[in-house]
């Protein structure tokens, strides 16, 4: 039998208005001049001018950084670490969608390190190279309810060098403690709200269909599934659905808990377009997911019967699902072609191919790929065409 180590969430403070409480997590983690980070949209915005008045009147001097970009860069990073040491801060507030947490994680990481943040990428075990004592401690407070970054232990960050997304892994990029307040994803366009919720739906539904013996994670996502089945399209077509809003981030967070299972080819082919053309993540999942699922039917049919099941749809089958599937981006006026995104001219699927079959999520997806599967895969996502 083979050997797991599992790692669960952290300590999370769940509800309406708990970004209150961002002063008391500060002092928790005994933070004393936080950083927090997030891009240059939201640090307009009511919701972090409200956050950075409220910890100053609790005599907590923040300072901010706020260059964060959709598909963030390395040299995000290395500005971020740069105003963090400049301004003599302790710890990181990583507050935003998938972009400034992701990059908030790896300031507070970087922070204490020497080595290139390159030499950390989730390979082997790279994660062991770094002063694990140089961490800064992190606070996490998501806007999105999509990418569940904040119970993650990774950061997807673009190397301009290459043009490779890279995922920068160590155990303390787990956040010491996450704010899930959904007052905070109310203002959230139809459309963003849309796709990172499709982002959120692909994270439950590889890790689930992920090869390997991990019933926790199984059970997370799951319960995911059910909840993004039951309130996604509550949350798109009535934004200030609290309720909506609240599961929403609940299912975020469960779906990140449940991918230290693995991921699959739905994430392999994104995150290429993701660097190379600047598509937004959770677009290009939900774009992508019912091409893998067909792709990979023969070895997951079993599992997708379960989930049927589990959500209760009209007939237990794969096709039903698959149905279920479409019908959701319907309604979610999500494309059912990459074409519809991405212009010809623009696709190159041979570079794309390789990029893709070298992304770490195509060793855990349900079925082996080749370099034809993936050049495959693209073609039929750019023709509508399904296996």
């Amino acid at each position: 039998m083979k050997k797991y180590n599992w790692n669960y969430p952290t300590t999370m403070w769940v509800g309406e208005n708990r970004i209150k409480d961002l002063g008391s997590a500060c002092k928790n983690l005994n933070i004393k001049k936080p950083l927090l980070v997030t891009d240059d949209g939201l640090s307009q915005s009511d919701i972090v001018k409200n956050a950075l008045s409220d910890l100053k009147k609790k005599e907590i001097p923040v300072e901010l950084y706020s260059n964060v970009i959709g598909n963030p860069t390395g040299t995000n990073v290395s500005e971020g670490v740069e105003y963090y040491k400049k301004n003599n801060c302790d710890g990181v507030i990583a507050f935003g969608g998938g972009s400034g947490l992701d990059v908030g994680k790896a300031v507070a990481f970087m922070s204490g390190q020497t080595l290139p943040i390159w030499d950390f990428e989730d390979v082997g075990d790279n994660w062991t190279k770094a002063n694990s004592n140089k961490i800064a401690p992190i606070i996490a407070v998501p806007t999105t309810a999509g990418t569940g970054s904040e119970t993650g232990r990774a950061s997807v960050i673009l190397n301009e060098k290459t043009g490779v997304k890279n995922i920068i892994f160590h155990p303390k990029f787990l956040p010491s403690i996450v704010i899930l307040d959904p007052f905070l994803t109310v203002k959230l366009p139809p459309k963003i709200t849309a796709a990172t919720g499709m982002d959120a739906l692909a994270h439950c539904l590889e890790a689930y269909c992920a090869f390997g013996y991990h019933p926790m994670a199984d059970g997370i996502a799951l319960e995911g599934i059910r909840i993004i089945d039951k309130w996604l399209l509550r949350a798109v077509e009535n934004g200030s659905d609290i309720k909506a809003r609240m599961n929403m981030l609940t299912a975020a967070s469960m779906g990140s808990t449940a991918f230290q299972k693995g991921l699959g080819a739905i994430h392999s082919l994104s995150h290429p377009v993701n660097a190379l053309n600047n598509i937004h993540h959770g677009l290009s999942n939900a774009i992508f997911m019912p091409y893998v699922l067909t792709f990979n039917k023969d070895v997951i049919e079993k599992r997708i019967i379960k989930i049927c099941k589990y959500i209760e749809l009209k007939n237990y089958t794969f096709n039903e699902f698959i149905k279920w599937v479409l019908n959701l981006r319907t309604k979610l006026n999500i494309p059912h072609k990459l074409s519809e995104v991405i212009k010809e001219e623009d696709f190159n699927i041979e570079k794309l191919s390789k990029m893709a079959l070298n992304d770490p999520s195509t060793t855990t997806n349900p079925k082996e790929l080749s370099i034809d599967d993936m050049k495959i895969l693209y073609e039929h996502s750019m023709s509508g065409k399904l296996f």
